[in-house]
């Protein structure tokens, strides 16, 4: 039966027309994937369905639960049917968790308010019963959010949205940010609730891989409208809409010899520039960091040349970040080595400026990279000030913006940052940067937060300016699409240690290390198409 209609849906926001006239429907076990980037009126569309919008957003159209009509529910109503009819698993788990409640209290919540009468020891019983459909231990209900990994959140909040047996989860983003093993783990959990309960499943992401591996039928919106839809297959190896292909471009096949250095762009062609190679520049040799009884890095070799791109990737928790602040002197070492330019990383006060004048860092989100308050003048020319660098700021600025591709430079220099794209907010922090003497920047995920769009034009940059500038850089990432798009060299980091490194082509395609198998094996296949569809017992 079709557990959820929406017709002609519009919804409106002042001044913008988020979702505008979208015709959607989904059954009971199966799964429908919704794609689009930033602003496309997605999320608008997934909170509708239960009322979940501000108040000042104006809806029409019908949006039909299980034969009802949403919009005409009264509130006692649409009370029920939260958590017990439908339910949403919501992006970022640590923001949607109380982190003063212990989990066991949280996935509780929605039991007791909906059915208050149901027996305290009951209630437990049915929270273990929860973690274990997620597949955490029992355990797990004792611990706060903060003693969970980020994976294991994202199953709490799985555990949530199953408490009061709804026939619909919405689940919105729900592996954004989580390693490519995690999220093989979580993305698994969903589907086989589908197949076990026979549950309807909106699944909303932006990248289009995740969505072909996991969905039966795949619709991709832009600008309010559903663009395209159909089986997830169809949609993913042979779209027919121009948007649908930029999508998919957005997120490499590894193997692919046509994305090799070539992340998907609309602007410019990125350049490789490997003949720009040249002396090695860092150094880190037998490097050991512990925190208490715990070793974060363990005994690692490893080296950038200059005009070199090297990806360090690995799973949440291996020692990635860890490795990186120590190159960057954030870090001391309790043992080993880290030479730049053949010297040992200072740690003088005086002597770290100076290094962190050559060694940048450009964190994952750039939005909480930059002061709301401050312009893109004052966030560029921060650095300049207190490195005393000499020379007119206003040109140094504009050349260092120049540099990131914010071109015409006048254009950005007024402009904060909630004016600006993610992209646009990326490149700001990069022209910091490089509005210093840079020489090897650090970028921790630096497209792990930005739409695939973007991703591509963020990484064609960095080409670019390895090209121009013969810029050193250290990609810290768990994607590994993104080292098959611009790295020279690959390490892969595992429990501290560096298992396996060589050059991408031969770690990536001829792995030897089974971490590094087990990797690859969990990276989405866009091409994969599940093939759900709603149970026999079910109709249709």
């Amino acid at each position: 039966m079709t557990l959820l209609q929406l017709r002609d849906l519009h919804v409106r926001y002042p001044g913008e027309h988020a979702v505008a006239g979208v015709d959607l429907a989904l059954a009971a076990g199966e799964t429908l994937g919704l794609a689009g980037e930033s602003g496309c009126g997605k999320s608008t569309l997934a909170m509708s369905v239960l009322r979940l919008l501000p108040p000042t957003a104006e809806v029409d159209g019908e949006i039909l639960f299980d034969g009802e009509d949403v919009s005409t529910m009264s509130w006692g109503r649409l009370r029920a049917v939260r958590w017990a009819g439908a339910s949403v698993v919501f992006q970022g788990a640590m923001h949607a968790l109380n982190p003063v409640h212990r989990i066991g209290e949280q996935i509780a919540e929605p039991i007791r308010v909906h059915s208050p009468k149901t027996p305290p020891a009951r209630v437990r019983e049915r929270v273990a019963e929860l973690l274990a459909q997620v597949e955490l231990p029992a355990d797990r209900a004792g611990a706060y959010p903060h003693q969970l990994s980020g994976g294991q959140k994202q199953r709490v909040m799985i555990a949530m949205a199953l408490a009061c047996d709804p026939k619909l989860v919405i689940a919105d983003e729900p592996t954004t940010a989580l390693d490519v093993v995690v999220q093989a783990q979580v993305l698994d959990v969903l589907t086989r609730l589908v197949t076990d309960h026979g549950i309807g499943l909106l699944l909303i992401s932006h990248d289009l891989a995740v969505l072909g591996a996991t969905c039966g039928r795949l619709a991709v919106m832009r600008r309010g409208r559903v663009v395209e839809e159909g089986p997830a297959h169809r949609v993913i190896t042979a779209p027919t809409h121009p948007y649908t292909r930029t999508l998919a471009a957005a997120f490499p096949t590894i193997g692919d010899p046509a994305s090799r250095y070539n992340p998907a762009t609309a602007g410019e062609p990125p350049v490789a520039g490997t003949e720009a190679v040249g002396e090695e520049l860092l150094t880190i040799r037998d490097l050991r960091v512990t925190f208490g009884a715990t070793a974060a890095v363990a005994g690692v070799d490893l080296s950038v040349r200059a005009g070199e791109i090297v990806a360090l990737v690995g799973q949440s928790g291996s020692g990635k970040t860890t490795l990186a602040r120590t190159v960057l002197g954030l870090r001391k070492p309790d043992s080993g080595q880290v030479l730049f330019d053949g010297k040992p990383v200072p740690t003088s006060t005086k002597g770290l400026k100076a290094h962190r004048k050559q060694v940048q860092l450009v964190l994952q989100d750039p939005t909480s990279a930059l002061n709301p308050r401050h312009t893109v003048h004052e966030a560029v020319a921060e650095g300049l000030r207190i490195h005393g660098v000499r020379g007119d700021e206003a040109d140094l600025v504009r050349a260092a913006l120049t540099d990131a591709e914010l071109r015409p430079a006048e254009k950005y220099l007024g402009s904060l940052p909630h004016e600006l794209s993610g992209g646009q907010r990326q490149r700001v922090v990069i022209a910091g940067a490089l509005a210093l003497s840079l020489r090897l920047l650090v970028a921790d995920e630096p497209v792990a937060s930005l739409d695939a769009s973007v991703r591509g034009e963020v990484l064609a940059l960095l080409l670019r300016l390895r090209a121009r500038l013969g810029l050193a850089t250290l990609v810290i990432t768990h994607d590994l699409g993104l080292a098959w798009n611009i790295a020279d060299r690959v390490a892969v980091m595992h429990r501290g240690v560096i298992v396996e490194h060589g050059p991408v082509e031969d770690v990536l395609l001829r792995p030897h290390h089974d971490y590094t198998r087990s990797l690859l094996a969990a990276v989405p296949r866009p091409d994969a198409g599940r093939t759900a569809e709603p149970r026999a017992d079910q109709g249709v």
